[in-house]
């Protein structure tokens, strides 16, 4: 992949190295620049070549992925260029700030457990406390639905108490004959005018 005069550091020197500008020789065909179109082609549309939209898209793509490779690579060359530099021209510095780095590390970590386990401790009471609410909810509720479900027996209740009471006056085959007689010998007239009020203003009398 690379040309290999030196060793690695050649390569990478040529990595990073500045592009040059790229150099284009002047061709000249057999008529010169001034001289007018031929004949044969006077009228000519020059058409493009068709291109693929699919073949385009594939070409785009491998470009760019081309282009981030290269890209990667000169920064992966160029960091550890300078890594080495820095390590050459530091020395015991480097190895200080990496203890004191690795130091720091540890006690971030240390740190960063006790926290966790904070938040841990926190979490459990939390969700222990909801629980708590969630079941005392349900009590409530269960509470609840017990007393609205007595409140409907007792209302049933009074329902069939008052059925039963209302059932004593009911027309039966039975009693057929006896409440003939108490409608016969006790007549009602119904024909009668209230006004707004409901006082009776005006009635017929019975025949």
């Amino acid at each position: 992949m690379f040309q290999v005069i030196g060793g690695r550091s050649i390569q990478v020197a040529r990595l990073l190295a500045p592009r040059s500008a790229v150099l284009v020789e002047a061709v000249r065909g057999r008529k010169s620049r001034t001289d007018p179109v031929a004949k044969s082609k006077e009228g000519r549309i020059k058409v493009p070549p068709p291109v693929d939209p699919v073949e385009m898209v594939v070409l785009k793509e491998r470009y760019t992925e081309y282009q981030m490779m290269m890209s990667a690579l000169r920064l992966e060359f160029k960091e550890e260029v300078l890594r080495k530099k820095y390590e050459e021209e530091t020395g015991s510095l480097a190895e200080e700030r990496a203890r004191q780095e690795a130091e720091e590390h540890r006690a971030l970590m240390a740190f960063n457990n006790q926290e966790n386990l904070r938040m841990l401790k926190l979490r459990i009471l939390r969700v222990q406390k909801e629980k708590e609410e969630a079941e005392r909810k349900q009590v409530e509720a269960a509470v609840q639905r017990e007393q609205e479900q007595q409140e409907s027996i007792k209302e049933k209740e009074r329902e069939i108490l008052k059925l039963q009471e209302e059932a004593k006056n009911f027309i039966t085959l039975e009693n057929l004959d006896q409440r003939i007689e108490e409608a016969l010998d006790n007549p009602k007239n119904y024909n009668f005018a209230i006004d707004k009020e409901g006082r009776v203003v005006k009635q017929t009398m019975l025949q």
